[in-house]
């Protein structure tokens, strides 16, 4: 059986249903957080799956929230979400971060998940890959990511993503923020857009 061939969209109204089958097929995602966590509002504690839903599906509709959607044939199988620093200001190790910044970036990477039963088939890389294109379509510019040694962090706790990952896509580290998770940076060259 070879490997799987995945497409990747962006997450909009027209792939919200496969994006929410996946999530509802894993409880909600790390306790029903809905990929709200990193957002303003957050997925605080007493908040439902229910709440955390609507509001992911309110700023689809609004168009604050984005995500590289990987599919595999009509399935989505995983994602990686991506944002300006506005639309996910919640970031871990949030405190070592600002004591070791110098520059916003445009972009960040906020959450990267894999569905149970396609993961270490390379969704993960074709998630944060498709991230970058869609980056690059909307202009772009430099873009950090916060992922993780995963030799030292369960899988289950990746979501940020492995540093392996990213360094195979071309990010830098610039400096750790945690005991095992490090700012990434890549500047990102926007995609020439035909008849321009």
């Amino acid at each position: 059986m070879g490997a799987p061939t995945y497409s990747v969209r962006p997450l909009d109204e027209s792939t919200w249903p496969a994006f929410a089958a996946l999530v509802e097929h894993n409880n909600g995602v790390f306790g029903g957080c809905w990929c709200i966590g990193f957002h303003p509002e957050g997925a605080a504690k007493g908040r439902t799956a229910e709440l955390n839903r609507d509001r992911k599906l309110a700023r689809v509709r609004a168009g604050t929230a984005h995500a590289a959607l990987v599919f595999d044939g009509d399935d989505c199988v995983g994602w990686c979400q991506f944002g300006t620093p506005d639309e996910l200001p919640r970031i871990k190790s949030r405190a070592a971060y600002e004591k070791g910044r110098t520059t916003s970036p445009d972009w960040r990477i906020a959450c990267c998940y894999v569905g149970k039963g396609h993961r270490r088939r390379g969704a993960a890389t074709a998630a944060l890959a498709g991230a970058v294109d869609l980056i690059a379509g909307l202009g772009g510019g430099t873009v950090e990511g916060y992922p993780e040694d995963a030799a030292s962090v369960p899988a289950g706790f990746l979501f940020n993503g492995a540093l392996s990952t990213y360094e195979r896509l071309g990010f830098t580290r610039d400096r750790k923020i945690g005991k095992h998770r490090w700012v990434v940076t890549k500047a990102v060259a926007p995609t020439a857009r035909e008849g321009v």
